[in-house]
């Protein structure tokens, strides 16, 4: 069976299915909690313990290889200094990819098969506050969600109102109390967004932009996962950047900040 044809069966089944493969190839029966590390932050696996697994994530059942440069193409075990199991994604899939919903929040679906019971989700993204320059990091205070679709399906009822874990935030301000917060709107992408869509997002409470993240925080919260979101503003987004928009430009923000950014985090990891 495929990967499509596995996840369009059944995802929570295929989720399970990913979930056993990985404690059987890692020999870890249970994982803590689950990283997905977007542009930027994939350095913050190496300083959050010691990798015990490494598994390619196209051999996983439902994932596939990243189509993205800048992500790897790896699911990591890790056992922390604090002597908790974390689960790295590293294939992070894009609903502009064309893949499907399911497709896309199956990786954070699989962590809540494997025991996982926070989310630690991060992306590079445009930035619509001039104060931030690239390499700045953001928490994620709440989402708008402009995809037009959900994974959740029929009358699956989800309270999102405090999604992203204001109890994580306060320990991550406890790391770097400078850090600032604001919201992150989704667009489908690939394409950027134009300036009038920028103006658009900034008037409906949107401090940041990307093509990942909200549809993988609802499933999170759907499957019982603490969820916290950190963003790493690597542009000012379209019609507030002097200069056109690039993923080159993203990709470099993203090395530059990495060690840095990665640092922050293992450190806030270390808290949870």
């Amino acid at each position: 069976m495929s990967n499509a044809e596995l996840i369009n069966k059944d995802p929570f089944e295929a989720a399970r299915t990913a979930a056993d493969y990985i404690a059987a190839e890692t020999g870890v029966e249970t994982h803590d909690v689950a990283l997905v590390l977007g542009s930027g932050w994939g350095a913050a696996a190496d300083l959050i313990g010691s990798t015990t697994a490494t598994l390619t994530a196209a051999e996983v059942p439902g994932f596939s290889a990243p189509a993205v440069e800048g992500h790897v193409g790896t699911i990591r075990s890790v056992l922390t200094t604090e002597g908790k199991r974390a689960l790295v994604l590293g294939a992070r899939t894009h609903y502009y990819e064309g893949k499907g919903v399911r497709a896309v929040v199956h990786g954070v679906r699989t962590a809540a098969a494997a025991g996982c019971k926070t989310l630690v989700v991060t992306n590079g993204c445009g930035g619509l506050n001039e104060a931030w320059s690239p390499g700045t990091p953001v928490l994620i205070s709440d989402h708008i969600n402009l995809t037009a679709t959900s994974p959740l399906e029929g009358a699956t009822f989800v309270d999102l109102t405090d999604l992203y874990s204001s109890r994580i935030r306060g320990l991550a301000r406890e790391v770097d109390p400078t850090l600032d917060e604001g919201v992150y709107a989704q667009f489908t992408g690939p394409h950027y967004e134009t300036p009038a869509e920028i103006q658009y997002a900034k008037r409906i409470g949107a401090d940041l932009v990307g093509m990942s993240t909200a549809l993988e925080a609802i499933a999170a919260r759907h499957a019982g996962m603490e969820v916290f979101g950190i963003s790493l503003v690597t542009n000012l987004a379209a019609g507030i950047s002097p200069v056109p928009l690039s993923h080159q430009e993203v990709i470099e923000a993203g090395e530059a900040a990495s060690a840095r950014i990665s640092r922050l985090l293992a450190d806030i990891i270390a808290k949870l």
